[in-house]
């Protein structure tokens, strides 16, 4: 497996690295966050990156798309992570157009993928509920027959983007218990469909997400993603995918903020010396960049598994996500030690990035669950 960028994705990744400096600076995230804008991001901004062909990367050339891979897509949210971006790539890109492109019918993947492409419709994907915790089949939304049709009844919580989505992708069940794999249908669900309620909910980073309830929500056979009942394994694989990509993310986000900080560390006098020049900041500061060259690694072995299809793909994804929880984390944690009581104000952007690592580590599974999950999978 190669673990280094090929020449044409070091020439995106260089784009990307441009265009994201100039157009989407942290201010920019401040300014959403003070006047607390309820879409969260700029329609605008989705726009552009959807011309210069970044929303549609994963999809297929006849539907707008690229046609290129997950490492590719891999380095745009990258750059997009050292700037804490808002857009909603995790949503509509590694979430629900994902869903979409790996089991969604030709008349569905018509309907909806052409306008992904184009940065004019959002998707995204309803799976979590009140107790599924980061069991992706853990879920007791059910989906009645009734005739030609399916009703569908249930709560979902911290559905990315949710507010602003255009058609939502529902996990239900319509065979099964709580916790089988087998029993779960996929269905692909309008946002004013009657019986859908939305409430607006705000992480704490600053991003949104959505409680989505569906009273009697009734939709069509030509609703279902795949083959009903058999939505558990494609939910997984969709949620592996998405994982990967919020790795490549992550990994962007830390390594941002470790550099603010060893610029901090360079200039910051005490003693009338640089602070950096101290043996125990040194130290601290060598673990983190081997936290994040490890992380770094765990990651582009995690996305060009998931272009390879290859057969360890979620143990490879479970290894990066438990590397880059904890040196994400740690990253953010260790800047704010070192900027020192200047960290703990909201005039630095370190904290910012703190807020972030926090989300981005429960999301899909934090690193204990990871850990399990990878020594689980490897018969351990």
């Amino acid at each position: 497996m190669q673990l280094v960028l090929t020449e044409e994705q070091e020439l995106l990744a260089k784009t990307a690295s441009d265009f994201v400096r100039e157009h989407s600076p942290l201010a920019r995230v401040r300014a959403l966050r003070d006047r607390r804008d309820e879409v969260g991001f700029s329609r605008a901004l989705w726009k552009q990156m959807a011309e210069l062909g970044w929303v549609g990367i994963r999809l297929p050339e006849a539907y707008g798309g690229a046609g290129m891979g997950m490492a590719d897509l891999a380095v745009v949210l990258e750059q997009l992570g050292r700037r804490l971006a808002p857009e909603p790539f995790l949503s509509t890109v590694l979430l629900g157009s994902e869903a979409l492109r790996l089991a969604g019918s030709e008349a569905q993947q018509r309907a909806w993928l052409p306008g992904v492409a184009a940065g004019e419709r959002l998707l995204t994907l309803a799976w979590q509920e009140a107790r599924s915790r980061f069991d992706p089949c853990r879920i007791e939304t059910w989906a009645e027959p009734d005739g030609s049709e399916f009703v569908l009844t249930g709560e979902k919580i911290q559905v990315p983007d949710a507010p602003v989505a255009d058609a939502i992708v529902v996990a239900a069940r319509t065979g099964g218990s709580a916790r089988d794999e087998t029993g779960i249908t996929l269905f692909l669900v309008p946002r004013d469909a009657a019986g859908v309620s939305i409430t607006r909910q705000t992480r704490i980073d600053h991003r949104n997400a959505g409680l989505v309830r569906l009273d009697g929500v009734r939709v069509g056979a030509d609703a279902v993603l795949g083959d009903p009942g058999d939505g558990g394994r494609l939910l997984q694989r969709v949620v592996d995918h998405a994982t990967a990509g919020l790795c490549a993310e992550m990994l962007g986000a830390m390594s941002q903020v470790f550099d603010d900080t060893l610029e901090y560390l360079k200039t910051r006098l005490q003693f009338g010396v640089p602070i950096g020049s101290f043996q125990g900041l040194k130290h601290r500061a060598a673990r983190l960049f081997m936290e994040l060259e490890l992380a770094r690694s765990a990651t582009m072995a995690a996305v060009r598994a998931v272009d390879e299809e290859a057969p360890d793909l979620a143990r490879l994804v479970s290894l990066a996500k438990a590397r880059c929880s904890d040196a994400f984390v740690l990253a953010a944690n260790e800047a704010v030690q070192m900027f020192g009581g200047v960290g703990m104000t909201d005039e630095y952007d370190v904290g910012f990035y703190m807020k972030r690592a926090r989300v981005a580590e429960m999301c899909f599974g934090d690193a204990a669950w990871h850990r399990e999950r990878w020594a689980r999978l490897g018969g351990y």
